[in-house]
């Protein structure tokens, strides 16, 4: 199943712009630490910025997703198919995709290809930035915080194929990705950054 998907509203980066930060999250989450190409993906020390967040490079210096992150969206929106309850959990379980087993169906059944997912502009638009105010409520009451990411602007596109190793999940993905145009995906989603709309391609 191979898919375009066409951005409706900016997507903002979700890497971390400092390379001590991006291996210490990385190392949180996997022991063996970065890969080879997840570190040399990481912008020169000249455009990094500790509290910006990035979208990776390749050896050419095009930008692009990882295949993980896609497969991040998924699992969010088959949460959010569950949550809905347009389903029984009998009907859900038939496919693996209950609260408690989605996340390990979708990693042991659900592939996205290729690894380097290249991001491509739409004509004569360029990387911008979006600055943002954080709050957050903390032992010492409300602090205020700046939060800075690159922005992809509207009208970026993506091509990348999914194979499922069951069939009978591909009804669900299409349902996953037209979640997409609500939801959307990358950094500060939850204000509809990232949504995008998608179409199946030959």
């Amino acid at each position: 199943m191979k898919v375009k998907l066409t951005f409706t509203e900016p997507l903002l980066g979700t890497l971390a712009g400092n390379k001590e930060v991006a291996s210490e999250f990385i190392l949180a989450k996997n022991p063996k630490g970065m890969a080879g190409d997840e570190e040399n993906s990481l912008p020169t020390e000249e455009r990094l910025e500790k509290s910006s967040t990035i979208f990776p490079r390749d050896e050419k210096g095009n930008v692009f997703l990882w295949d993980y992150q896609l497969k991040g969206f998924f699992k969010e929106a088959c949460e959010a198919m569950i949550r809905s309850e347009s389903m029984t959990k009998e009907e859900l379980k038939k496919f693996g995709l209950t609260l408690y087993l989605y996340k390990k169906t979708i990693d042991q059944l659900v592939f996205v290809m290729p690894r380097k997912i290249i991001l491509k502009l739409a004509r004569n638009s360029v990387i911008t930035v979006c600055e943002r105010p954080l709050r957050g409520q903390t032992m010492k009451g409300e602090r205020i915080s700046l939060a800075r990411s690159e922005e992809m602007p509207v009208g970026t596109t993506i091509e990348f194929e999914v194979k499922c190793l069951n069939e009978k999940l591909y009804p669900f993905i299409e349902q996953w990705l037209t979640y997409g145009a609500l939801k959307g995906t990358g950094q500060w989603r939850n204000s509809g950054k990232g949504r995008f709309d998608w179409k199946k391609i030959k």
